[in-house]
């Protein structure tokens, strides 16, 4: 009898084994297809946001005329009269959705590259903020994923700090697509919606301003290390007539998720490019990043490169009404020296060389 239950036990222990075994062998084999998975959400994320900064305002335009023309008429007209109604919403605070900033859509877009947000000193809620953010890439990425939604936890790092990322004003005016923005928080980047934003709507507030602009996008490639900041001033005297401390925001690999085509000067598409940045305030760029399905083939997908951003520390900044133009230079120059220290100390923990330096232009 002793016997018989041993080789019993023997054979039930021989069968939990294989049991064992075979789901572990199950678990390997799911994981890749479950990687794999979350990998194709990673590049869905990125790539609706992408093509929600290309075409979704100009689709919605012409889908809002289009239906004027057919049965649809009156909810087009409706619509309309709302969008006239609450035009001037985006230079008032906007409209801001914590639902939205939440949404799950954009950890897979923050996993992507990944992006990361980098916090160097505490910020009062009872001061107003102007971050500088450099250096602007071709779709500023890190400031969206940072500024524009939750993904990297700004409002765990910074309690109390309500951040405003500022964007062409042109993009408000598109159905849907100004929606779109406002509900992450995004603002024109004008003087109306700024001074709003720094005068009328409490403190704690931080209005994200990428300085560079067009002009810095022209520039912008793989291992460039260069922003456009010598002559932009405005940032710094608006700081100043608003009493607003200015904190200087660097991004280390915002240039390399794309790579560009550069056209030499005083060609005609070099001529084009720099009159829609005079017309229009940004540049059309011709560029490219890896393919949808094929990492090895050209598309609009940018490259998985990791972005960090670094907030700095802060300047402070006395509220002068009319501020002098020595006044402007000498914050202006404490600001460019704040953003040179803040680059020569983060340069090698986000993968460059010693010997790397940032060109101001």
């Amino acid at each position: 009898m002793k016997t018989i239950l041993a080789a019993y036990s023997g054979a039930l222990k021989g069968t939990g084994s294989s049991i064992l075994s075979a789901l572990q062998d199950l678990s390997v084999a799911v994981w890749p297809c479950r990687s794999k998975m979350e990998k194709h959400l990673q590049v869905i994320s990125v790539l609706q946001w992408v093509l929600s900064f290309l075409v979704l305002g100009a689709a919605c335009t012409v889908l809002l005329i289009y239906m004027f023309c057919t049965d649809c008429w009156l909810i087009a007209a409706m619509y309309t009269a709302w969008l006239i109604m609450d035009w001037n919403t985006p230079k008032q605070g906007g409209r801001r959705s914590s639902w939205v900033r939440n949404w799950t859509v954009w950890t897979y877009f923050r996993d992507y590259f990944p992006v990361r947000l980098i916090k160097t000193h505490n910020l009062l809620p009872n001061r107003n903020y102007i971050f500088g953010y450099h250096p602007h890439g071709i779709f500023c990425f890190g400031a969206f994923c940072n500024f524009g939604t939750e993904a990297t936890g700004f409002s765990k790092k910074f309690p109390g700090i309500k951040p405003s990322l500022a964007t062409l004003a042109g993009n408000f005016c598109m159905p849907v697509m100004r929606d779109y923005l406002m509900s992450g928080g995004i603002c024109p980047v004008n003087k109306n919606s700024i001074n709003y934003l720094l005068s009328r709507n409490g403190t704690g507030n931080a209005v994200v301003i990428v300085v560079g602009g067009a002009a810095e996008s022209l520039q912008c490639a793989p291992g460039v290390n260069s922003v456009t900041l010598k002559n932009r001033k405005g940032f710094v005297r608006l700081a100043l007539q608003k009493g607003a401390d200015l904190v200087p925001v660097y991004s280390f690999g915002e240039n390399d998720v794309y790579k560009q085509v550069f056209f030499e000067e005083r060609t005609y598409w070099r001529y084009l490019q720099k009159r829609f940045q005079k017309i229009l305030g940004f540049a059309p760029c011709l560029f490219h990043g890896c393919g949808l399905f094929f990492g090895d083939s050209c598309g609009i997908v940018p490259y998985g490169k990791p972005i960090t951003t670094i907030v700095g520390e802060p300047i402070t900044v006395p509220k002068i009404e009319d501020p002098t133009d020595e006044m402007v230079d000498l914050y202006h120059t404490m600001y460019i020296k704040s953003l040179q220290c803040l680059f020569d100390k983060y340069k090698t923990r986000c993968g460059l060389k010693e010997s790397d330096v940032l060109y101001i232009q």
